[in-house]
């Protein structure tokens, strides 16, 4: 075993959370490290240097395993999934039925939920949300306010940010033109490959200086 359940608990959301303290060194943890609260053991793999730290808590069904770490003040619950070499931190959020992983991150007070999948090495920050059956994936980073929801799939190298909501069946991957003349009306800005646009009317987007 590489960790233990201790007699350090907190009440959360009506659950009895533990903390975890680390058995031997492995990863970024030492031997002696207090880490952060899980409900039981099931939370936490004990292969691999998956880890959770600080005051992250990990609770329900959800799972953290192989390399993944969940870090600060972090939350991980219901069925999701956090693996691979994936880091989610800050006061992020993963929930029902999410995934994140791969090299993927996942912070700020960002939130994952629903059946989303966050992969490769993308990013989530900020206040954003992505949820419904959304993919963000490859190198592609989503924060501040933007909304990825419904079937919407974002790869790539692409940027999604402000208050942005992209959702349905849309896919935005290095396509600019046909991206704005397809985007849903909510859309009024969007950061693509580091140029900002903007819509001025409503169908003349304009790129920002």
């Amino acid at each position: 075993m590489k960790y233990k359940l201790t007699k350090n608990t907190k009440k959360y959301n009506g659950v009895t959370l533990y903390q975890i303290q680390a058995l031997k060194n492995f990863g970024i943890v030492k031997a002696g490290d207090l880490g952060g609260y899980i409900e039981k053991k099931a939370n936490l793999s004990q292969e691999g240097n998956a880890w959770v730290g600080d005051n992250a808590k990990v609770y329900g069904n959800a799972k953290v395993l192989e390399n993944a770490l969940v870090l600060g003040a972090a939350k991980v619950y219901g069925d999701a999934k956090v693996y691979g070499y994936a880091l989610v931190y800050g006061d992020a959020v993963v929930s029902d039925n999410a995934q994140v992983f791969g090299n993927a991150k996942v912070y700020g007070n960002a939130k994952v939920y629903d059946d989303a999948l966050v992969y490769d090495y993308a990013e989530v920050s900020g206040n954003a949300l992505v949820y419904g059956n959304a993919e963000v994936y490859g190198n592609a980073k989503v924060y501040c306010d933007a909304q990825i929801c419904g079937n919407a799939v974002i790869c790539g190298n692409e940027k999604i940010c402000g208050y942005t909501l992209i959702s349905s069946n849309k896919k935005v991957q290095n396509t600019l033109p046909e991206i704005l003349s397809t985007l849903p009306k909510e859309v009024t800005a969007i950061t693509i490959s580091g140029k900002n646009y903007k819509l001025e009317t409503k169908t003349e987007w304009v790129l920002q200086d």
